[in-house]
């Protein structure tokens, strides 16, 4: 069952079938090949996969990212971002890499920041002289940063399929998104400079007490939902709930750009949204079972275990095979198939679950921008109005950018875990495992 589970998967990937009905159809079809009668098993499964509680919170997530977007709240982020670092040569695009981290601390998805950010910058960036497929690119890896930058989806999902803890996961995911953010926004400026790009980003930027007034509602709303989490206030799913109802007041009371009229497609593309991430779960659920009951995550940990005989080479094995199945399968799905094989092997070594969790993100964040099936790339182009072909030139220095910081984030625990360990209490830690020191391949 479990080579006819893989080669139907992958033949429909290579028909172009869409991942969810790749992932679920592979798994019916093994089904009804091998064990007929237990076909009953598949709705069950699918909607125990979907059956979770911090599983809510995407939806809600999904929808305060869109009535940010409408709501004005996004082009204020924009012009503060702007405030504080468009008065430099190449200050527009460090301006999106800046917008893009805040929007991340509410959002928790990076197809939402591409939309919501790149509508106002990749013609902004167009206009100021930059290439259209640079632009795009650049609106592409930075809106990356809204999976890593908590709340992120792809962190429930990880905590839910690998039973971790999604606090701890949110609070580490803080240090890599501001490394590979503050990385990203060094890169753009010397690009820029080397380029001659830029030396007019300046103009029209308000003065940083003024940014800051304009946007102080939107700014205030990380620091609520953020800080609820961590108070012990409310939990991340219900932080999704008070983003939402925040969003809502903003744009209707506050901002007044949000109307009655505008709420109906809002929802409607929230919903469809969801419906596609909750799809994927399902199925990929059903698959998980399947291949869990046939015993395949033990075997794979077995071999693991025999051939990288150290946590380094484990590491270095983990992040090569995430990067080449990130490019082909959806962020989403192959966390929830992935990470109850991987997590236990990542023990075994000694690896925090919660550190092997951002590992995991960053890397399969890179999916998102990496051809043939980056639906952040597909995002981007549809806002900058490109073919996917077009901006290859200019995404391999990002990718390569990007890369790096995944491989500082992978050896150097501490850039994960020292905020988490500072935040929650030493008996918050699996007592299994201990804190990790900085690895490398030995």
């Amino acid at each position: 069952m479990s080579l006819t589970l893989l080669i139907t998967m992958l033949l429909g990937f290579a028909f172009s079938i869409s991942i969810a009905v790749s992932i679920g159809g592979s798994a019916m079809l093994g089904l009804a090949l091998f064990d007929a009668d237990k076909l009953i098993l598949a709705p069950k499964e699918m909607f125990t996969a979907i059956d979770k509680f911090p599983l809510a919170a995407i939806p809600f997530f999904i929808l305060a990212g869109n009535l940010m977007e409408t709501g004005g709240i996004s082009r204020r982020l924009v012009d503060f971002a702007k405030s504080l670092v468009g008065g430099v040569q190449g200050g527009l695009p460090m301006t999106c890499v800046l917008t893009c981290m805040i929007f991340a601390a509410v959002s928790g998805s990076s197809v939402a920041t591409t939309f919501a950010i790149g509508a106002i910058l990749i013609p902004a960036l167009i206009q100021h002289g930059y290439p259209k497929n640079y632009a795009a690119a650049l609106q592409a890896t930075s809106a990356e940063l809204g999976v890593i930058i908590p709340p992120s989806i792809p962190m429930i999902l990880f905590g839910v399929s690998a039973e971790v803890s999604i606090g701890e996961l949110f609070i580490a995911g803080f240090g890599p998104g501001l490394l590979i953010g503050g990385v990203l926004m060094l890169f753009v400026h010397l690009y820029c400079r080397y380029k001659g790009w830029g030396l007019k980003d300046g103009d029209g930027r308000l003065t940083p007490g003024v940014a800051t007034v304009k946007a102080g509602w939107a700014l205030l709303m990380p620091v609520i939902i953020l800080g609820g989490i961590y108070g012990g206030i409310f939990t991340p799913t219900e932080a999704s709930v008070v983003a939402v109802a925040y969003a809502l007041v903003v744009g209707l009371f506050i901002h007044q750009e949000l109307t009655l009229a505008d709420l109906l497609p809002v929802f409607k593309k929230s919903v469809i949204s969801s419906a596609v991430i909750m799809f994927i779960i399902a199925n990929a659920g059903l698959f998980a079972f399947l291949i869990t009951r046939a015993g395949i995550p033990e075997a794979i940990g077995a071999w693991l275990t025999e051939i990288l005989k150290s946590p380094g080479w484990f590491l270095f094995g983990v992040n090569a095979a995430l990067f080449v199945i990130g490019m082909f399968i959806e962020t989403s799905a192959a966390i929830i198939v992935l990470a109850p094989i991987l997590v236990p092997v990542a023990r075994h070594f000694g690896v925090d679950p919660v550190h092997f969790g951002t590992i995991m993100v960053v890397n399969l964040a890179l999916g998102m921008i990496t051809p043939p099936f980056g639906v952040n790339l597909f995002a981007a182009c549809t806002v900058a109005k490109i073919s996917l072909d077009q901006i290859v030139k200019y995404l391999v220095p990002f990718v390569l950018v990007v890369l790096g910081c995944l491989m500082v984030i992978t050896y150097v625990p501490v850039i994960s875990l020292g905020l988490r360990d500072l935040v929650y209490a030493p008996a918050a830690v699996a007592p299994s495992i201990a804190p990790a020191p900085a690895i490398g391949p030995q």
